[in-house]
Parts: C-alpha cells; structure tokens; sequence
C-alpha cells in the first residue's frame, strides 16, 4: 500500500514569511520552530527560513536550539526559555544561545555557569504579566534585575531583552499585562540601559495588536499557515502542508484511500470534507490503515485525495479538521507527521 504522505510546500513558507514580516514591521520576525517545527520538520524548516534571511529562532529548550544552530545560517540569533540543568545551560552559552530567563533561582545558576566557563550569557529576563506561565512576580522584579545588572557589571551577563507571555484571553486582559511589561522595562532603565530586544506578543497578538509589539515578535503558527483555533482566515497566509492519500480500492461508488486511525487520523474526523479530482467530497468512515471517501466521475486506483491542505482541491485546512476535536491544527500536523513520508516542493 502507498503511504501517505505530508507534502511541505518551501515557497508558500517563504511567501508566509514575507506576509508575516510586513505585517509587523518594524517589529522583527523570530520565527519559533518549537515542536519539530509545529510537525513540519526542524532541519529544513530553519534552513529554508535562514534563506529567506530570517535572523531569529525560538526553539523553547536548549536541545533544539542546539539543533537549529546546526541548520541556521552562520550569526543567526537562538532563543531558547524553557528553564534547563546545569549542562544543558552550558551547551548553550557555548553555542552562543540566548537564554530566557524567569526566575532568580535560575538567574543566579545561569550566572554561576558563566562565570564557571568564562563566557558571556545573553540573557532576556521574562516578567509575569499574568499570564503566570514561568516569569518573575512584579514584587521580585526590581531585585533580579539588581541581581542581572551586578552580574552584567562583573562581565557574566549581558541584559539584552525583557519579555513576557500574554494570555490573548480578552484585549482588555492584554492591555493590564502591557502595563505590567512596560512597568518592568522603567524599573530596567532606572538601572543601566533599556534592553534593546522587548518582546510580549506571539502569533495572534503580533498580527491583530501592533500597539503590543515590541522589537522582536515571537511567531510561530502563523508562518506554517497554521491559523489560530476559532480564529479567522489571515490574510497572505496559507497553509504550507497538504496530507495526500492515495485511492487503493474502488468500494462501489466509494474510494478507499491510504491513510487509517494507526496513521494518526482521528476516527473521529468521519464526515470531514476532502479534497478529491472532482473536489470535496466527505470521508464517510475512518478504519485502521484505510478510509472510505465518497466517490465522484472517473475515480480510479492512484488518484491523489487530499486529506488537508490549502483548499485547491476543496478540503480544509487543518485547523479547521482539529475544531471538529477540539484540539489545534499544530497537534494534528504533529502527530501525524510522526506516521506518514514527508516530502518538500518548492
């Protein structure tokens, strides 16, 4: 049987690039590619992103950033902020990763480390703006960024950002974590230096609340063409992946095609629309290592279904198939990106 196959289109990505960077201009992109680049692949992602001349990568923890300095573009700049051990903040100072940081605890062992190695940590200091994901309290803020400026004057840091989460709950919400964050760079200033690189907002609030951005823009699903759950179509924005199934069987007026639940399909996506050579037609049932589609005029053996994608064959994208589950599009592009040969067009 055909295998699947998640077909990765490298110049929809590019042009989803250049969407994404003139809306937020003069905000800069930083790409995050966290999650296997949201199920897209790592490697080719960062590679295809560097030539585009994307500068910056968000990678979560250090072992990816790691993965990414191997793929980027000589200078590109890393930031990883999941907070990490001991050697895997060493890796990173070697490797020249930029470090988010959001507690004292790991401030105080970033700089340990620095010290120990006797290199430079880039670090971007991260205020809980409400969001309470990771972040230092309003209340502890004045004495880490006293403990971050003694370590800078000794030569171990460098407090080279101040960034935060949002929740993106309510814009009202959003506007009470902005003040938060805007508190958190006059306390800095009063220290040394505001830090250049200011970051709050990720896809959504990047693209709908330019009055949030900062200098950098953390941007993630948007670039894959990976809308918002519930969210509205994005404009110059497509989706850069198409799952495509093979017909291996003829069922009557039905057509089975190469893909089942072991893929990682859900079952539950029975009734979901596909795009089909005649268009969208709906997938009447989900089994193992096969699904049944209804048929159209001169189906045959080999003819291409599209389970997602961007719509020029009638099916949806895959946001729009996770919203049938309740979960996000990058979940599904994740799991079955595990399961199925993927490939890239330009």
């Amino acid at each position: 049987m055909i295998r699947p196959e998640l077909r990765i289109s490298a110049g929809t990505f590019r042009a989803n690039i250049d969407a994404v960077r003139a809306r937020i201009a003069p905000s800069t992109l930083l790409l995050v590619v966290k999650d296997d680049a949201y199920g897209h692949g790592l490697a080719r992602t960062v590679r295809e992103a560097s030539a585009a001349g994307v500068e910056w990568f968000g990678s979560y923890d250090i072992p990816t950033a790691l993965d990414v300095r191997r793929a980027a573009a000589s200078g590109a700049r890393i930031f990883a902020w999941a907070t990490s051990t001991d050697t895997e903040i060493d890796d990173a100072l070697l490797s020249d990763i930029d470090l988010g940081v959001g507690s004292a605890e790991y401030l105080e062992r970033v700089i340990a480390r620095a010290f120990e190695l006797g290199r430079l940590a880039r670090v971007h200091l991260k205020i809980d703006t409400g969001l309470h994901r990771n972040g230092l309290l309003p209340e502890q803020w004045a004495a880490a960024v006293a403990v971050a400026r003694a370590a800078e004057a000794s030569g171990a840091i460098e407090l080279v950002g101040i960034w935060s989460h949002i929740a993106e709950a309510s814009d009202a919400e959003d506007d009470d974590a902005q003040l938060v964050f805007l508190d958190a760079i006059r306390v800095a200033s009063e220290s040394g230096a505001p830090p250049a690189l200011q970051h709050l907002t990720a896809s959504a609030a990047s693209w709908w609340r330019p009055e949030l951005r900062g200098s950098l823009s953390r941007i993630g699903a948007f670039c894959y063409g990976v809308r918002s759950a519930d969210g509205p179509e994005l404009d110059g924005i497509r989706p850069i992946a198409s799952l495509v199934a093979n017909v291996v069987d003829l069922d009557g007026s039905d057509a089975v095609i190469s893909i089942g639940s072991f893929d990682g399909l859900p079952s539950t996506l029975a009734g979901a629309p596909v795009g089909t050579p005649a268009g969208a037609r709906h997938l009447r049932r989900i089994d193992r290592t096969s699904s049944v589609v209804d048929g159209w005029p001169g189906m045959a053996v080999g003819d291409e279904v599209r389970v997602f994608g961007a719509g020029d064959l009638g099916e949806v994208s895959a946001t729009t198939l996770a919203e049938r589950i309740e979960t996000v599009g990058e979940e599904i592009l994740t799991r079955l990106s595990t399961r199925v040969r993927r490939t890239v067009s330009d």
